[in-house]
């Protein structure tokens, strides 16, 4: 086991020197880093909320909107199927009321294709093998549409889901590094955002559902009804605060509209005539059809740009708008709009979130915690290290090295993964000083036992580094295996130690099994020794 040819003590030579090299981005700080050469490895471990300070923000959904939107767009899907079936399938009036929704059918000899037009618009909810909704016929044509348990719980869990990935998306957009956002029980999402340095900013962009619609203006609605808050049967009612008119509500028609699901881009830009800030908006191959279909067959009316409930404008169609690409103007400032761009280029939000817990990190408190947390590093390596060299001499002394070198081969991992330290994570640092030298203290141990039972030196290397392997391999594969489950199980902090956790155990192995032995063994090679001082 002592036998080290050339070759491999060149590879672990070089491992040794990249993972060092690795680490120097992160330990020169960066003051350091503008006298880094650029052709050298740059990356750098990412500080967590807890040590650079930022914002933390907890988001929560309401199921209830969730049940809403699905009564919505069962509505429109069951309007549509009934006018595209052959031949065309006439209902009444469409009711949503105590959240079930139910029509009649006018001819009851249509009941059955009815029937077999609704039934794709259901579907499994999940692995439940119940349905998301129960279909039922009453009084011989009238159709109950009655959403599932089930199907609201499975819905929930995918708008979340579906929530999530567009925070994320509109996170990366501002260009902050290292967010964390996950979910929090079946309603909660959790954001962490280090080193944020406008959190208002952030709030606004999260709190924003990004919901864009397109609906044309419903001529007939009586001002005074809107005044009141009352809309003709087939419209709703939006509040217009920029309306010329001075009326505070605007009609629109309920159905017909374009969503703003159907866009591919959206950026800030300037109106030509007025140089207002401005959103220009393009929309993919179905919703530039739909919307040149749109603006064809209704110039001369207009049509309201509504954003999360509110509308921007109600512009005339002057012309058909056919290249697929429109205008969103509004009172924007250059910040609000690329605010909207950005929001509307991640995708709206399927559900409402509202914030209900906010924290603010200051970054005096991530520098304090950081100074403590080097104090305590410093004081256990010193102390560890003195530890060895006086039990164990010249092997405590190899150990010694072989700990400063996990420690680098520790930072460059980290740095090579882009990984966040947190102050977990710190402590995982510190813990890894004292276990890093056990393997080491079972090598030395062993080896002194074998020189007790007679063993000549080399002999006695060779078992001590041979029987001792075995039990450290064993000791860290379980530490492994909690690590895995703290990372897998665990959130924020809790995975920041197990990141930490589990690149100590693998780097402090190798160093303290493979880099120890290499040393003793070029030691042994050129000294000959006939005594051992351990």
């Amino acid at each position: 086991m002592l036998d080290f040819p050339r070759w491999k003590v060149i590879s672990i030579s070089l491992l040794l020197i990249f993972g060092v090299m690795m680490s120097l981005p992160s330990l020169i700080g960066e003051g350091g880093q503008k006298y880094w050469p650029g052709f050298l490895p740059n990356e750098t471990i990412n500080l967590g909320l807890d040590l650079q300070g930022g914002s933390h923000i907890l988001l929560e959904a309401d199921p209830a909107d969730v049940a809403s939107m699905r009564l919505e767009t069962m509505e429109e899907s069951v309007r549509a199927e009934m006018r595209r079936a052959e031949p065309r399938i006439g209902i009444g009036d469409i009711s949503r009321r105590n959240g079930v929704l139910s029509f009649m059918v006018r001819d009851s000899t249509q009941v059955d294709a009815a029937r077999e037009v609704i039934l794709p618009l259901t579907s499994g909810a999940g692995l439940t093998g119940q349905r998301d909704w129960d279909i039922e016929v009453r009084d011989d044509t009238r159709f109950v549409l009655t959403p599932t348990a089930a199907g609201l719980e499975n819905a929930v869990t995918n708008a979340m889901d579906t929530a999530t990935d567009v925070i994320r998306r509109r996170i990366d957009e501002m260009g902050t590094r290292e967010p964390t956002i996950i979910r929090q029980g079946d309603t909660r999402i959790v954001v962490q955002v280090p080193g944020l340095d406008d959190p208002e900013a952030l709030k606004a962009l999260l709190g924003q559902t990004a919901k864009l619609e397109f609906k044309l203006v419903d001529f007939d609605a009586d001002p005074n009804a809107l005044a009141e808050g009352r809309a003709p049967i087939g419209s709703q009612i939006f509040p217009y605060p920029d309306n010329p008119t001075g009326l505070p509500n605007i009609a629109v028609k309920r159905l017909g509209g374009i969503s703003g699901d159907k866009l591919t881009d959206a950026g800030q830009g300037f109106a030509p005539e007025t140089n207002a800030p401005v959103v220009n908006i393009t929309f993919d191959s179905e919703g530039g059809s739909k919307f040149a279909r749109l603006t064809q067959n209704n110039v001369g009316r207009p049509f309201a740009i509504i954003l999360d409930g509110q509308v921007l404008s109600a512009p005339n169609i002057n012309e058909p708008i056919l290249g697929g690409s429109a205008q969103i103007s509004g009172n924007f400032t250059v910040e609000s709009a690329n605010q909207l761009a950005i929001a509307l280029r991640s995708g709206a939000l399927p559900v409402e979130l509202k914030i209900v817990e906010e924290r603010t990190v200051g970054p005096d408190l991530g520098k304090d915690s950081i100074d403590k947390g080097m104090i305590a590093a410093i004081i256990a390596t010193v102390a560890v290290l003195t530890f060895m060299v006086v039990t164990y001499g010249r092997f405590g002394m190899y150990a010694n090295i072989a700990l400063a070198l996990n420690l680098f081969i520790i930072v460059g991992v980290m740095a090579i993964f882009n990984a966040t330290l947190t102050l977990p994570g710190i402590a995982g640092f510190v813990l890894t000083v004292g276990s890093a030298v056990d393997a080491n203290v079972l090598i030395n141990e062993r080896i002194r036992e074998e020189r007790r039972r007679g063993r000549r030196v080399i002999q006695a290397i060779e078992v001590g580094y041979k029987e001792a392997s075995r039990a450290i391999f064993d000791a860290n594969i379980t530490n492994i295996i909690a690590g895995v489950l703290l990372f897998m199980f665990g959130s924020g902090p809790v995975k920041g130690f197990a990141v930490v956790l589990m690149i100590g155990i693998a780097s402090s192995v190798f160093t303290a099994v493979v880099v120890t032995r290499m040393f003793v063994a070029l030691w042994v090679r050129r000294a000959r020794p006939q005594e051992l001082v351990i």
